[in-house]
């Protein structure tokens, strides 16, 4: 059982859905604008959304952008656009996945159990009882938190599972294809989706690609995670308080 929220303007294809969805017993909200659906996640807690493209509002694309502005709560895409193209840019956006209509409501309940399975389960197979340490970076899969040097971290969900792959490899060069397979259930994908939350994830974590501290890209190769290198005291200049005396 699921808390839903439906977005979508046709209100032959809306009935149908919250019908379906109230049947397999789940708890279901409706809407058809995006900014009704932004108001929506902004007021309530939900499992997963299902999003239509073709809003009178707002085009199902920006209000995906919206959404991940705000909350990474899983939306599922439902629409009747079937380009591959626009099909991997949602993906790269931030959708979960992706329904071409017409499709059947078993169709929908197999993807939807699919994405709640993962956004319940949490990152690759690191075991969810044990509390991953590196350096000063703590991460704990069970409760979904992360602290740096004792300072609690504000992360999305895409943002927690990367950290906590690669916090469970620390030192361990991970490839960009095992990644996407990994923390985001692709199986394709361009290297701009890990680019992208490896830059915001460097924010939190005070460092940048420059200035790396944990968060290591070897080009062409893959990402790895390791705790920071101590850099020695610097000498004290000769004749300074402190200095040895010349032998």
């Amino acid at each position: 059982m699921a808390s839903v929220l439906v977005v979508e303007d046709d209100q032959f294809v809306r009935s149908a859905l919250i019908r379906h969805l109230t049947d397999a017993s789940h708890t279901v909200r409706s809407v058809g604008t995006a900014l009704e659906a932004l108001r929506e996640v902004a007021h309530f807690r939900f499992d997963v959304v299902i999003l239509d493209l073709g809003l009178p509002d707002l085009d199902g694309s920006e209000a995906l952008k919206m959404l991940r502005g705000i909350t990474d709560v899983p939306v599922i895409i439902a629409t009747a656009r079937d380009d591959e193209t626009e099909i991997v840019r949602l993906l790269n956006a931030g959708a979960d996945d992706y329904l071409t209509k017409p499709f059947s409501v078993e169709h929908l309940s197999a993807r939807m159990a699919a994405v709640l399975r993962r956004a319940r389960s949490g990152a690759g197979d690191t075991p969810p009882s044990t509390v991953l340490r590196v350096g000063g970076l703590t991460v704990d899969p069970l409760r979904r938190q992360a602290e740096l040097d004792g300072v609690r971290l504000d992360l999305t969900r895409r943002e927690f599972d990367l950290l906590a792959f690669l916090a469970g490899r620390p030192g361990v060069v991970v490839p960009r294809r095992e990644l996407l397979a990994e923390v985001w259930q692709q199986s394709y994908g361009d290297d701009q989706t890990i680019d992208v939350h490896l830059s915001w994830l460097r924010r939190k974590l005070g460092e940048t690609a420059a200035r790396p501290r944990y968060l290591h890209t070897l080009r062409g190769v893959g990402v790895k995670l390791e705790p920071p290198v101590m850099e020695p005291p610097a000498m004290a200049p000769p004749g300074s308080p402190g200095a040895e005396p010349p032998r």
